[in-house]
């Protein structure tokens, strides 16, 4: 069962690169951008531990995506015992030490050998959840986003005992804060709350033990964490978000416009245009969100200034601008409302890094976004405005994918009487997806005149096992 990665490596290597990339050019591998953070905000200081992106983040133990039969994507049975590599400043390997890992190493004396059902990481600090709803936590913890009642880094994976009795069905980690979701359908979270990214209005500026989103009242059943902010998705299928990240974005790009108030809140607050969808996931990117619906359609949100929302923006009907529009120059760099994304109906799986994608369709797999270190897969380091077919993977059933910062990732069936690095192309690429649309107002009409055309609204793909069908 082969697995695919390209894009920058997490010493900030390209592929087949021995000299790692200058430090301006490096990103952790967490699925979290630095640049936004590493500028000062109105809500609070600017992080300068943040220029080091090789300090923070860079291991390789994120997984981000959600998919369509609402679960994740869990690691195969035989790496059920993760191996780990990377970047290791603040003992995020859990491995007892801080050096970098150039190889993967083992963890030993963890937790019983094939229990362990999910993990990710954030900007500098892990986590594990077991089958048991256990969560170990392990890695940078300066502001508590490790739960355990302390600021001191934790160089082992730890179990978090103040959840013991509350079994964990999902974890987020973001930069330097953490939400858990329980079994049960509550929030919690701990860690930095300099952006309101705990959901815990006039909370401290910082939580060391887990605390309840009080707030989020109805059984949640996806939660997600990007660099400032956070998201959650419930039963019902409605969208709350809290946190000031992508505010902070946006009062750079747009200076003067009126911005949503779930982008300035602190609490959980509704996301507006998404009342017509039911939300079965929502995930996070550095400045970006997005939302896959019961239905199969993707709504993407935040910062878009390296396509990273899938979407040509603003246009202008192709209309030639005498001078420079600063409303127009703000629409192509940020859209603060949700809009559907037409050419990824049917999306099965949704992955999102810093400021990439990738999406799964059909079997096949779609990028887009920032792509400086060709983590799009299309052999380019041209940014992808719109989704396009990795065409090198191939188009195959049980394919997992998952988003760090600078590279990506994919988990693959080949074919029978295939051989490893064969030159896959795409065989069913969807037409929407590959058309090359002038602006979303394009792409909007034809996926209206389409489902008009069909009578009815677009079947998503049939419901796939947890497991993936591997």
């Amino acid at each position: 069962m082969p697995g695919w990665r390209w894009g920058l490596d997490p010493k900030g290597r390209g592929p087949g690169e021995g000299t790692p990339l200058p430090r301006q050019n490096a990103r952790s591998a967490t699925g979290l951008g630095r640049e936004s953070a590493r500028e000062d905000s109105a809500e609070g200081p600017a992080e300068r531990e943040l220029a080091d992106p090789g300090a923070r983040g860079g291991h390789l133990c994120r997984t981000s995506s959600c998919r369509e039969d609402g679960g994740h994507a869990p690691a195969p049975p035989q790496l059920r015992e993760p191996p780990l590599e990377g970047a290791n400043s603040y003992g995020q390997l859990g491995l007892g030490h801080k050096e970098d890992v150039l190889l993967p190493q083992k963890l030993k004396d963890f937790c019983k050998p094939g229990h362990i059902k999910k993990i990710t990481g954030g900007g500098g600090h892990s986590a594990v959840v077991t089958d048991g709803g256990g969560l170990f936590v392990c890695g940078l913890n300066k502001d508590g986003q490790l739960g355990l009642g302390h600021t001191e880094d934790v160089l082992y994976f730890t179990l978090c005992k103040s959840l013991l009795g509350c079994p964990v069905q999902q974890v987020a980690c973001g930069w330097d804060f953490t939400i858990m979701l329980t079994e049960g359908g509550q929030v919690l979270s701990c860690g930095s709350n300099l952006f309101g990214q705990l959901g815990i209005p006039h909370g401290p500026r910082r939580c060391v033990v887990p605390q309840i989103i009080e707030l989020l009242r109805e059984k949640v059943v996806w939660v997600a964490a990007g660099l400032r902010h956070a998201l959650a998705a419930t039963v019902s299928g409605i969208v709350f978000q809290w946190g000031t990240g992508l505010a902070s974005s946006a009062r750079r790009l747009c200076p003067g416009q009126a911005l949503p108030s779930f982008l300035t809140a602190k609490e959980p607050s509704r996301v507006t245009d998404l009342e017509s969808s039911k939300a079965t996931c929502v995930l996070a990117g550095s400045d970006h969100s997005a939302s896959l619906t019961e239905s199969g359609k993707v709504f993407t949100w935040g910062r878009a200034d390296y396509g990273q929302l899938g979407r040509k923006l603003g246009s202008n009907g192709g209309q030639k601008l005498e001078k420079q529009d600063s409303s127009l120059s703000c629409f192509r760099s940020q859209n603060n409302t949700p809009s559907p994304l037409h050419c990824l109906t049917g999306a099965a799986e949704i992955s999102c890094g810093s400021e990439h994608n990738l999406a799964v369709i059909g079997g096949a797999c779609y990028s887009w976004g920032w792509n400086e270190h060709g983590m799009c897969g299309d052999g380019s380091e041209v940014n992808v405005l719109t989704p396009q077919p990795v065409q090198v993977l191939p188009s195959a059933a049980g394919l997992l994918v998952g988003c760090g910062s600078g590279h990506s990732l994919a988990l693959c069936q080949l074919p029978a009487h295939s051989t490893l690095g064969q030159d896959y192309k795409v065989t069913h690429a969807s037409p929407d997806a590959t058309k090359d649309t002038n602006s979303q107002e394009a792409v909007d009409k034809e996926g209206s005149c389409k489902e008009r055309q069909s009578g009815s609204p677009p079947q998503s793909q049939p419901d796939r096992s947890r497991n993936g069908g591997l």
